[in-house]
């Protein structure tokens, strides 16, 4: 979108806080980039230039407004609708994989070059993986600063510099402030806050709906690993350093974070996991201005919209529940799940009690005895063969997926049908047209809305919906009373 600067202008000067993330600002008068949304008066036109990523602006030597933040701005929602090389990158990039493993790791990942990766990132976004991975590192670094009581050397390591020397010239340059200087600035939190607990804001692009958001995760939660505690959904996390606690509460503007880590590297990664949770970056004006067009769907958008499909914090663990989910209640679901988690789950400490494991590896479920799986034979047959494949390392299920390729491996396995390989591809792969006619709940909606209820029937009236469609999934399951689709009282 940056290269359409009448379009850009436009946004700017209404201060369309839609297009937060899609492009930013840079004032060649003052040096400062901004969001759309700046509250500022907006410069003149030809003192503006645009640019697709917060990392580009650094690269080209401005500095970040401190008015409205823009670094802080939620993500394009691009990445969580594309499946190809860039959008694959980019994913990857915000879980922290070129912190971890270097840019030869984000190659190798994706499959390609480190030369093509760079390149085409180079092309669409004006800035390499090293520059995105360091304005990411930039914002971890704002957000520890500002919210905790850190050292500042504790906070660089946290953030991923190599040393405090890059910490301290990276915030100068991004910020135009030196660390001390930044945390002076911060606004002062209200009470006392609970020593090893981050909190946390998490933007969205209104409108969002959190009814069938957060109340599914919580039908469906995992006993041990995920609950729903005074107004809030709070689960385990397993990440690279080690592990941690999130409890996630809906607001008007914004989601209430709080973290608990066993290392403070993981922060980057956990955010980015919850927002992918939540599916925050999405654009729901778009999403349901397309769903709209079709008169069946236009009440049910207009009724409550801003739908989001819950998503997942790990890929795996989603592919082994929705197995275990297959031709089962939801109440069945759990109660395996929750089997799996008492035996094979590692154990973890919960400050608030109520959560005691993290979910199983697929290396710890793939060493069990088939024999105490109380389950079908042929079932147990998909479920070991699953867990195998992702233990071996021949099945990766990740942001970096390349979903067609995906999805035909697992349409492969034993067991595996459409409608296990779609609601994989919906809610952990993130593909935002995945569909499930199949489905008896949306073959049920459909009767009652006067839609084709057969599976190819549906599927051919569902392509005017493309390519939101697992957005439409979820405004056809809200027809239904069933728990997912409300908060829990």
């Amino acid at each position: 979108m940056h290269t359409d600067t009448e379009r850009c202008v436009r946004a700017v000067r209404s201060k369309d806080a839609r297009f937060d993330g899609w492009f930013f600002t840079a004032v060649l008068t003052t040096g400062i980039y901004c969001r759309p949304s700046c509250p500022v008066v907006p410069p003149k036109p030809e003192n503006m230039v645009f640019h697709p990523s917060a990392a580009a602006c650094q690269q080209a030597g401005f500095r970040a407004c401190k008015r409205c933040r823009p670094d802080t701005s939620p993500g394009s929602p691009e990445w969580n609708q594309r499946a190809d090389l860039v959008a694959r990158a980019m994913r990857l990039i915000a879980d922290g994989v070129v912190d971890r493993e270097g840019v030869p790791g984000l190659a190798g990942r994706l499959g390609y070059s480190t030369r093509q990766v760079e390149r085409q990132l180079l092309a669409e976004l004006g800035a390499g993986p090293l520059a995105l991975a360091r304005a990411q590192r930039a914002q971890t670094a704002r957000l520890l600063i500002e919210t905790t009581a850190l050292p500042m050397a504790q906070i660089a390591f946290a953030a991923g510099f190599a040393s405090i020397r890059t910490f301290n010239d990276t915030v100068r340059e991004v910020f135009a402030l030196p660390p001390s200087e930044l945390r002076a600035r911060a606004p002062r939190r209200q009470g006392a806050s609970t020593p090893g607990v981050l909190s946390l804001r998490l933007p969205f692009r209104a409108p969002l709906n959190p009814d069938n958001l957060l109340g599914h995760l919580a039908a469906t939660a995992v006993p041990g690993v995920e609950e729903w505690r005074d107004g809030s959904y709070r689960r385990t996390l397993r990440l690279p350093y080690g592990h941690g606690i999130v409890a996630l509460t809906p607001n008007p503007d914004h989601i209430a974070c709080r973290l608990t880590l066993s290392d403070l590297r993981d922060l980057t990664v956990a955010i980015s996991r919850c927002r992918r949770l939540l599916d925050l970056d999405a654009d729901p004006v778009a999403i349901d201005d397309q769903l709209r067009t079709d008169p069946v769907l236009a009440p049910l958008v207009d009724k409550a919209p801003g739908r989001r499909v819950p998503r997942t914090v790990d890929e795996a663990e989603f592919a082994v529940r929705a197995v275990l989910g297959q031709q089962v209640s939801t109440a069945a679901a759990r109660t395996h799940a929750a089997r799996l988690v008492t035996a094979h789950g590692e154990p973890v400490e919960d400050p608030e009690g109520g959560l005691t494991h993290l979910f199983p590896a697929p290396e710890a479920l793939a060493a069990l005895d088939p024999e105490s799986l109380a389950m079908p034979r042929t079932r147990r047959t998909t479920f070991t063969t699953l867990v195998r494949r992702l233990a071996e390392g021949d099945l990766r299920l990740g942001v970096e997926s390349d979903w067609p390729q995906t999805r035909a491996q697992l349409l492969a396995l034993p067991g595996f049908g459409p409608w296990t390989v779609d609601v994989i591809a919906m809610r952990a792969l993130g593909d935002p047209d995945a569909f499930l006619p199949t489905d008896l709940g949306i073959r049920r909606a459909a009767r009652e809305l006067g839609l084709p209820s057969t599976p190819v029937a549906l599927t051919a009236r569902a392509a005017a919906w493309r390519p939101w469609r697992a957005y439409a999934v979820q405004y056809l399951w809200a027809t239904d009373s069933h728990p997912i689709n409300f908060l829990p009282v």
